[in-house]
């Protein structure tokens, strides 16, 4: 009895019919994994590249302080969604709008005009020029919306994107959500205001 077991285990052994079924079992997971990772990707980049190509055309608009019935603001989101082809809706929080006189100014602070301690930043007691007239002393001298004749305005849009495959959404981005940004700097046509043609730096 012993014997005859062996040799059944011999001839198993030796059989190839279904080695490719397992062989594709333990292939196919590994397989899907990387075709959804590749879609995924895919979509990302594709939106990514949609989001840019509608900022960059928003921004063509608001440079020449056209004011629609909406308001620039709207006509800026509403330009960017329409190219978007309805992958992602943009929000009027998805959209930063910051406005500088000149290049040199992005990303700079209030000017200090008396800093008693020299440090560089405002303390109660300095004082400064409130550039964006807030009335606070800020790190970033930048007004928002989206500027005047001549200004500079740096468009910046973040939106939240939902990878669409279950099982990757369980593993990356928080609870499958990643984000998704634009941003470009344009400088707004010098278009003339009270007669007067806006001075550029």
């Amino acid at each position: 009895m012993a014997l005859n077991l062996t040799a059944i285990l011999r001839r198993l052994l030796r059989r190839r019919d279904g080695v490719a079924a397992i062989e594709f079992a333990f292939a196919f997971p590994i397989v899907l994994i990387v075709v959804m990772g590749i879609f995924e990707v895919s979509m990302m980049l594709f939106v990514s590249s949609l989001l840019e190509g509608g900022l960059r055309d928003a921004a063509r608009f608001g440079i020449t302080g056209a004011t629609p019935a909406g308001g620039r603001e709207q006509a800026i989101i509403d330009i960017v969604n329409s190219r978007t082809i309805g992958l992602v809706h943009v929000q009027p929080a998805d959209v930063k709008m910051r406005t500088y006189q000149c290049l040199a100014d992005i990303g700079k602070p209030e000017t200090l005009t008396n800093d008693v301690n020299g440090n560089g930043q405002w303390d109660p007691g300095d004082t400064y020029t409130d550039t964006n007239g807030n009335g606070v002393w800020d790190t970033d001298k930048a007004s928002s919306g989206a500027g005047g004749a001549g200004q500079v305005v740096v468009y910046d849009i973040v939106v939240n994107w939902h990878l669409m495959t279950p099982f990757l959404a369980s593993v990356f981005g928080n609870g499958g959500v990643i984000p998704l940004g634009a941003s470009i700097a344009v400088r707004n046509e010098p278009w003339i205001v009270n007669n007067a043609q806006a001075t550029i730096c």
